[in-house]
C-alpha cells in the first residue's frame, strides 16, 4: 500500500504486511481476453510490459513474470520489508524480468515509461486523496495508446453498512499504539455491540452481515479493511467520473458477469434497459444498488479507444477466445449425450442445466481438457465428433452455449493460452518458480499453497510437496515412486495400510506407485503440470 503523506500507513504494511497472494482477477493474461471481449484489441502478453502499483511482496506479480519470462514487470510499493520479501523470493526464482522498488507511487513520472497493463489492487480506497489522484494520473500518463489499467476499490452502497464496522472498530482500537492490540481491543468492541445490539435494530442486522467476516478473516486484513488510517470507499460513478477527469474511461469490470443485466432477471433487465438509455456506467450503478455491492474491480482505457468499445458481444470475437471449465452433474451421474435433463456445477460454483446433447458434449470436452484450454474450432469439431452431428449443425448452438457460459460467467477465457497440461507425459514437468518454492519443505509447515497456470493459488498435499521439487522433465513415474519410497524409509512419510505402518518392500513400491498416479492426475488438475 502507498502514502505519501501517512507515516502510519508504512508502519502498518511493515509491521503486518499485507498477504501477498496471486488475484486472479487483476492477472494481465485476464485483462487481454477482456479487452478483446468487448472490442478492443490488447497487447500480447509475450513482451509487454506490466506495472504493479503496491505490490506488496510481489505475490501478485511474480508468478506473471515467470509464465512469461520475455515480458518485463515493475512493482512499487512503500514498504521497503515487503520489497525485500518480494526480491527474495526473485532471487530464489531466479527470474530477469521483474524489479521491485521500495517507492511512494506519487513520485512516479512520465520517466518511468509507459506499460501495456498496469495493475492496482487493493490500494486506491485505502489511501489519501492525494495518492488516489497519483494512482488515476498513473495510469493515464503510464499507460501504452493501447494498454489496460486495473483498479480496485470499496464502493457505496455495500460499504454504508461496513462503516458502521469500521467506525465502531476505530473508537475502541485507534488509541492503541501496536497492531496487535489495537485488533484485540476493535474485536472486543464488536463483540460488546453483537451481545447488546437491540434484535430489530439497524446495527444488530448490520454486525450479523459483517461478523463472519471479522471472524474468519486474517489480522493483516482486518488491520488495513476497518483499521487504517484511510479508507474511503465511493460510488462507481463517481470514480467513473474522476477516471474520466484524467482521460481515462471505463471498458469492463474484471467480473465480467456482474455488468450483464440479463443475469439480473426480466423484472430488472427490462425496467433498467429504459430507465440507463444506453448508458453502461449508469445501468452498473443501479445494479450496485441492487445488489449492495462493497468491492469493484474496475478496467480502463484511455479515452481515445472509448468509440470502438462494444458491450452487445461479437459473435467473431467470441469465436477468436480459447475456453476453460469444470462441469459435473450435481447427481454425482456422468453426463450422457441424451435429452435427459442434468444440472451441473460450474467454476466458481455455479449452476449450469444442461438439455441437448450438443451442450453435454461441450461440457465434457471443456471437463476433459481442463485446466489446459480450447480453442472455439477445436471445440466444435470434438463436439461433431462426439455427438455424431455435422459440424455446420453443431456449431450454432455452441456458439450459442459459449456466450451464455460468458454472460453467467461460467467458463474461463484467453487470447493467450494458460500453458497447462492436458495429460500426464511420462517425465512430468511443473512450473520452476513453483518446483523452487521454499515453502514446499515439509519442515515449512503443515499446509502448503501454489500458484498455478490459471493464477489461482492451490492447496498441496504432503505427497504433492514431495513430488514438486522433483517435476522438472527429468524425472519418470518409476523415479518419483522411489522418491516417496526413500522417504517413508527415512520416516519423513509414513504409508499407513490396514492401520499399520507399510515397510514390506514389494508392498511399498506398489503402494508408491499408485500414490505417484494419484498425485500427478490432481496435479495436472489443479494446473500445476505444464503442456
Amino acid at each position: 500500500m502507498e502514502s505519501s503523506t501517512t507515516p502510519a500507513t508504512s508502519n502498518y504494511y511493515d509491521v503486518v504486511p499485507y498477504e501477498s497472494h496471486p488475484f486472479p482477477q487483476s492477472t494481465a493474461e485476464h485483462l487481454e481476453a477482456l479487452a478483446f471481449l468487448f472490442g478492443l484489441a490488447a497487447p500480447a502478453l509475450k513482451q509487454a510490459r506490466v506495472l504493479e502499483l503496491g505490490c506488496a511482496a510481489g505475490g501478485n506479480l511474480i508468478p506473471i513474470a515467470a509464465r512469461h519470462p520475455d515480458a518485463s514487470m515493475v512493482g512499487v510499493d512503500l514498504s521497503s520489508v515487503q520489497i525485500r520479501q518480494g526480491q527474495a523470493a526473485i532471487d530464489k526464482a531466479q527470474l530477469k524480468n521483474i524489479e521491485l522498488r521500495a517507492l511512494d507511487i506519487t513520485g512516479i513520472d512520465a520517466s518511468f515509461g509507459q506499460f501495456d497493463y498496469i495493475i492496482c489492487h487493493g490500494v486506491y480506497s485505502w489511501v489519501p486523496a492525494p495518492v488516489q489522484d497519483a494512482i488515476l494520473r498513473i495510469c493515464s500518463q503510464n499507460l501504452a495508446p493501447e494498454g489496460v489499467a486495473y483498479v480496485s476499490y470499496n464502493v457505496y452502497p455495500g460499504w454504508k453498512a461496513r462503516e458502521i464496522v469500521r467506525d465502531a472498530m476505530i473508537l475502541r482500537g485507534a488509541p492503541r499504539d501496536e497492531p496487535g492490540e489495537k485488533l484485540s481491543y476493535a474485536r472486543g468492541m464488536l463483540e460488546f455491540l453483537e451481545q447488546s445490539a437491540r434484535p430489530d435494530s439497524v446495527l444488530k442486522k448490520t454486525l450479523e452481515e459483517n461478523m463472519p467476516i471479522v471472524r474468519n478473516s486474517g489480522a493483516y486484513y482486518l488491520l488495513h479493511e476497518f483499521l487504517e488510517p484511510h479508507n474511503a470507499p465511493c460510488y462507481f460513478k463517481e470514480f467513473a467520473a474522476r477516471a474520466s477527469a484524467h482521460g481515462l474511461t471505463y471498458l469492463a469490470d474484471a467480473e465480467p458477469s456482474t455488468m450483464f443485466v440479463q443475469n439480473y432477471g426480466e423484472k430488472v433487465r427490462d425496467p433498467l434497459l429504459r430507465e440507463c438509455g444506453g448508458s453502461q456506467i449508469m445501468m452498473e450503478q443501479y445494479l450496485d444498488f441492487l445488489v449492495n455491492r462493497t468491492f469493484r474491480q474496475t478496467l480502463l482505457v484511455k479515452q481515445e479507444r472509448a468509440s470502438g468499445i462494444r458491450y452487445r458481444l461479437d459473435m467473431a470475437r467470441i469465436r477468436a477466445l480459447e475456453y476453460a471449465g469444470v462441469f459435473s452433474a450435481e447427481d454425482g451421474e456422468v453426463l450422457t449425450l441424451d435429452a435427459r435433463e442434468q444440472v451441473c456445477r460450474a467454476i466458481r460454483n455455479l449452476k449450469v442445466t444442461l438439455r441437448l446433447p450438443v451442450h453435454k458434449a461441450v461440457a465434457q470436452v471443456l471437463d476433459e481438457r481442463y485446466p489446459a484450454s480450447t480453442p472455439t474450432d477445436a471445440l466444435i469439431a470434438a463436439v461433431s465428433a462426439r455427438t455424431g452431428e455435422p459440424r455446420a449443425a453443431v456449431e450454432p448452438p455452441v456458439m450459442a452455449m459459449l456466450e451464455e457460459l460468458l454472460i453467467l460467467g461460467a467458463v474461463r477465457i484467453r487470447r493467450t493460452p494458460p500453458q497447462a497440461s492436458v495429460s500426464v507425459s511420462a517425465f512430468p514437468r511443473a512450473p520452476a518458480v513453483t518446483r523452487n518454492a521454499s515453502g514446499l519443505a515439509l519442515s515449512a509447515g503443515p499446509t502448503a499453497v501454489a500458484c498455478n497456470q490459471w493464477h489461482e493459488l492451490v492447496g498441496l498435499s504432503l505427497l504433492e510437496r514431495c513430488l514438486l521439487p522433483l517435476l522438472d522433465g527429468k524425472h519418470s513415474h518409476e523415479a518419483l515412486a522411489q522418491h516417496l519410497a526413500t522417504e517413508a524409509r527415512a520416516g519423513r512419510l509414513r504409508f499407513i495400510k490396514d492401520e499399520k505402518p507399510l515397510t514390506d518392500e514389494a508392498a511399498l513400491r506398489e503402494f508408491t506407485q499408485q500414490q505417484v498416479a494419484l498425485a500427478l492426475r490432481d496435479l495436472r488438475r489443479k494446473a500445476l503440470i505444464e503442456a
